[in-house]
């Protein structure tokens, strides 16, 4: 399984719980992602279904819990980078 969290990041208008700052829960698969997020404790309805990056919004503290059940720590760079790959795999096998 491949389940990935990018850089924390804290944005000056965030409220709630992301006020300290905020990363993305991203995987290889849907599946994997569904399937992390829940050991996570997150509720599917917190699933971010967006075209370029499907993926669930991470707390700093939920951040760390990912890492400590095995995600991989990626640069915001390299997630972006990673995304954009598998963009044009999907293009260019349709």
């Amino acid at each position: 399984m491949s389940v990935y969290v990018d850089t924390i990041v804290v944005y000056p208008n965030a409220w709630g719980p992301f006020k300290k700052g905020s990363c993305h829960l991203v995987a290889d698969t849907l599946d994997e992602l569904h399937a992390f997020a829940e050991k996570l404790g997150m509720r599917r309805a917190w699933f971010q279904d967006t075209k370029h990056m499907p993926h669930y919004d991470l707390t700093p503290k939920r951040r760390e819990e990912a890492l400590r059940l095995g995600a991989v720590s990626i640069s915001t760079m390299e997630l972006a980078r990673r995304r954009r790959a598998a963009r044009l795999a999907q293009g260019s096998t349709g």
